[in-house]
C-alpha cells in the first residue's frame, strides 16, 4: 500500500506572533502607533493575555518589514513605513504567485478546481456581510490551494515565505474602503482562468491581484512617512 504523501505548504491560521504582529502592523498604518515610539514588551503581552516569547517573534517579524527598528538598549520602536522595499517584496510576491497560477492552471486536479471554485464563492458571503477576520482566513487559504495546485513543493516553500513576510500587513489591507470587493474581483478573474486550464490568464491576472495590492500598500506606507518628512513649518 503506498504510502500518502505529505501535505504541501500553504498558508495557514497565524500563530499568535503573526496575529500580534498583524494588530501592531494595522495600528501602525493607521497611525495610532507614530513613529518613534518604544513598543513594550512586557505591555504587549499583558495587553494581548501572551507572554514575552511571542510578543519577540512578532516585533522580529516587524522588523522584516520595516514597520519596526529593533535598536540597541532601546528595543523595538515604531518606524515609519518604507515604500519602496515594501513595494520590491510586493514585486518579488508577484512574480512567485503568478508562476504558482501558471503551474496551478496546468496541473491542478478536478477535485482541486472544485474546492477552489467552492471557496472562491463562499467568499462572496464574506464581503457582503464584512467580515473582514472571515475573508483573511479565506484569503489565505483561497491562496494556499493556489500553491498546493501547482505541484511544486519547492515554488510553494519560496512564495509561502515570501507571503509570511508580507502577512503583518494582510488585516490593515483588508480595513481599506472597498477593498474586500476589490479583492474578491480580482480573485474571480484568477479563478476563472484556473478554471479553464489557461496558464497564461492565470499567470498574469495573479501578478495584477498581487501588484493591486503592493501599489495600495506603498501609498499607504507614504502617506505615514509624510508627516516625517514635514517641516515644523509646514
Amino acid at each position: 500500500m503506498t504510502a500518502p504523501r505529505p501535505a504541501r505548504p500553504g498558508p495557514a491560521a497565524p500563530t499568535r506572533a503573526e496575529a500580534l504582529a498583524e494588530a501592531l502592523a494595522a495600528r501602525i498604518v493607521a497611525a495610532q502607533l507614530p513613529p518613534g515610539l518604544r513598543l513594550d514588551e512586557q505591555a504587549l503581552a499583558t495587553e494581548f493575555g501572551i507572554s514575552r516569547t511571542p510578543v519577540r517573534e512578532a516585533l522580529r517579524l516587524l522588523a522584516t518589514t520595516g514597520l519596526v527598528e529593533l535598536r540597541p538598549r532601546r528595543g523595538a520602536v515604531v518606524a515609519a513605513p518604507a515604500a519602496e522595499q515594501l513595494r520590491a517584496t510586493f514585486e518579488v510576491l508577484a512574480e512567485l504567485e503568478a508562476l504558482c497560477a501558471r503551474w496551478a492552471a496546468l496541473r491542478m486536479t478536478p477535485a482541486e478546481r472544485r474546492a477552489l471554485d467552492r471557496l472562491h464563492r463562499d467568499m462572496a458571503a464574506l464581503v457582503r456581510a464584512g467580515d473582514r477576520p472571515g475573508y483573511g482566513q479565506a484569503n489565505r487559504a483561497l491562496h494556499g490551494l493556489v500553491y498546493a495546485g501547482a505541484h511544486n513543493d519547492h515554488l510553494a516553500e519560496v512564495a509561502l515565505g515570501t507571503h509570511r513576510r508580507l502577512a503583518p500587513f494582510r488585516r490593515a489591507q483588508f480595513a481599506a474602503p472597498q477593498r474586500l470587493s476589490l479583492s474578491h474581483a480580482e480573485h474571480g478573474l484568477v479563478v476563472d482562468a484556473l478554471l479553464r486550464g489557461a496558464a497564461a490568464g492565470a499567470e498574469e491576472t495573479m501578478r495584477r491581484h498581487i501588484l493591486s495590492s503592493g501599489h495600495s500598500w506603498a501609498s499607504l506606507a507614504e502617506d505615514v512617512a509624510a508627516p516625517r518628512l514635514r517641516s515644523p513649518a509646514a
